[in-house]
């Protein structure tokens, strides 16, 4: 059962783009790529990594910015221009001797279906391809960039006891 496999769960793997955006790429005139965040979701990762889990990112996009707000939510593991994602992971699982079971990966495209067959737990948004919605043990009622990482995240630390946190700080790491 879906709750059941929360308890062991103790890394999490998003994709960016359809995931932690809503997929849309706001294009300035000098070139620069432009992506939204939800702050909930900022608020979710920052408190699974005080709770001691991991968290990774595994992305096709290359963008300064991206990498910006998840090293300010306090991400370590950002994985951007990714072109073969169950690759990239597999060398994250060995380099990090992480067991496939124990992870959580969300991710809402054709790119994410291979690593998505090979992790523990397979989840993604409400909008995500069809694809992806057949393999996946749980589809958010959150869509891409509406804080469906907040969802998952919370859900996996109700059920371990730890979703509450004494000292709730809401700094995000954004100046």
């Amino acid at each position: 059962m879906f709750l059941d496999k929360l308890q062991f769960i103790n890394t999490f793997i998003f994709d960016v783009d359809g995931v932690l955006t809503d997929g849309s790429v706001y294009v300035t005139e000098a070139g620069e790529q432009l992506r939204q965040f939800n702050i909930k979701d900022g608020y979710a990762i920052k408190l699974a990594i005080k709770q001691g889990f991991r968290v990774a990112i595994l992305s096709g996009a290359i963008s300064k910015s991206i990498e910006f707000r998840l090293k300010g939510l306090g991400v370590k593991d950002i994985f951007l221009g990714v072109d073969h994602k169950a690759e990239t992971y597999s060398q994250y699982l060995q380099a990090n001797k992480l067991s496939a079971e124990k992870i959580l990966y969300m991710g809402d495209d054709i790119p994410d279906f291979p690593v998505m067959k090979l992790v523990g737990l397979s989840v993604c948004p409400a909008d995500a391809a069809e694809e992806i919605k057949a393999i996946s043990h749980y589809i958010s009622p959150k869509n891409g960039g509406k804080a469906c990482v907040r969802d998952i995240i919370e859900k996996v630390l109700r059920v371990q006891g730890k979703w509450h946190d004494k000292d709730p700080s809401a700094y995000d790491g954004v100046l």
